[in-house]
């Protein structure tokens, strides 16, 4: 008998600020495209902050709101703080804005710098580099930045599957 194991998973790690908006968001949507692809053996979605603060705090609840509109199941309880390791452990770590790409440069260990992307690099017809931090705006800004998050997972999950064929 052959007991060949599978593939080791593709690992995504979503950045942002503090975790708790953006990140999450994008975590969501691109674990339920992922899920709706049939790539959930294949693809481990997670997500981190830049500059998280000590208390893990939880998404917020305008986030949390429109995800559950959209049927996204949020798939991040806390907040966490990108750390060394993870650049080690995720084969793609995909920062929500360029601040939080020239963080990641900072902490990222030379060998690993080829990691480091932003989201909307993989958005088709999307003119912007940058997911906006929706934190101090109203439900609108957060519509706006799950419809980027949208259009960033589906160009990641089309770029992964084109790459399997």
């Amino acid at each position: 008998m052959n007991f060949l194991r599978p593939p080791p998973a593709t690992k995504f790690l979503m950045v942002c600020r503090a975790n708790i908006c953006r990140s999450p968001m994008a975590q969501a949507v691109a674990q339920h495209l992922v899920e709706q692809a049939g790539l959930a053996r294949d693809i481990v979605v997670d997500s981190a902050g830049t500059h998280v603060g000590s208390a893990k705090a939880k998404p917020d609840a305008r986030a949390q709101t429109l995800l559950s509109q959209r049927g996204y199941a949020l798939g991040k309880n806390r907040s966490r703080q990108v750390i060394a390791k993870d650049f080690d452990h995720y084969d793609l770590v995909l920062a929500l804005d360029q601040a939080n790409l020239n963080d990641l440069r900072q902490l990222c260990p030379a060998e690993h710098t080829h990691k480091l992307r932003l989201l909307l690099e993989y958005a088709e017809g999307v003119d912007l580099r940058d997911v906006p931090d929706p934190y101090y705006g109203n439900l609108q800004g957060f519509e706006h930045v799950l419809e980027l998050c949208e259009a960033g997972a589906r160009g990641l999950v089309a770029s992964y599957q084109a790459f399997k064929r």
